[in-house]
C-alpha cells in the first residue's frame, strides 16, 4: 500500500519559516516527479511547487517563488518544501503528491498519490 505522509505543519507568525517533509512507503519514488499543494478554507487546491525524479528541474507558483525551495532525497523517498518569508495568506493545509511521469506537474489531475496534508497557519 502506497502511503505518503506529511509532517512540519504548525503555527508560525508572519515572517517567519517551516520546513515540510514528506515521507513515501509502499514503493520507491526515485524515478517520479513529486510535488506540493495547498487548499485554503473555501478554496480550490492549487499547485505549489514541484520537482522532477533527479532534483535538476522544479516549478513553483508564482506566489511562492522566491520564498520557497522544494528540495527531494531519494535516498529517503522524500520531498520537503523550505517556506521562508511566510505571509498570512500561505495559510493551508498543504498535501504532497506523487506522479508517474517523471517530469515535474503543475495540474492536480496529473498526480497519482497523495498524502493526507498538513496544516500551516500564519498569523499576522
Amino acid at each position: 500500500q502506497v502511503q505518503l505522509v506529511e509532517s512540519g505543519g504548525g503555527l508560525v507568525q508572519a515572517g517567519g519559516s517551516l520546513r515540510l517533509s514528506c515521507v513515501a512507503s509502499g514503493r520507491t519514488f526515485s524515478y517520479n516527479g513529486m510535488g506540493w499543494f495547498r487548499q485554503a478554507p473555501e478554496k480550490e487546491r492549487e499547485f505549489v511547487a514541484g520537482i522532477n525524479w533527479n532534483g535538476g528541474s522544479t516549478d513553483y507558483a508564482n506566489s511562492v517563488k522566491g520564498r520557497f525551495t522544494i528540495s527531494r532525497d531519494n535516498a529517503k523517498n522524500s520531498v520537503y518544501l523550505e517556506m521562508n518569508s511566510l505571509k498570512p495568506e500561505d495559510t493551508a493545509v498543504y498535501s504532497c503528491a506523487a506522479r508517474l511521469a517523471a517530469n515535474v506537474g503543475r495540474r492536480g489531475y496529473e498526480y497519482d498519490y497523495w498524502g493526507q496534508g498538513t496544516q500551516v497557519t500564519v498569523s499576522s
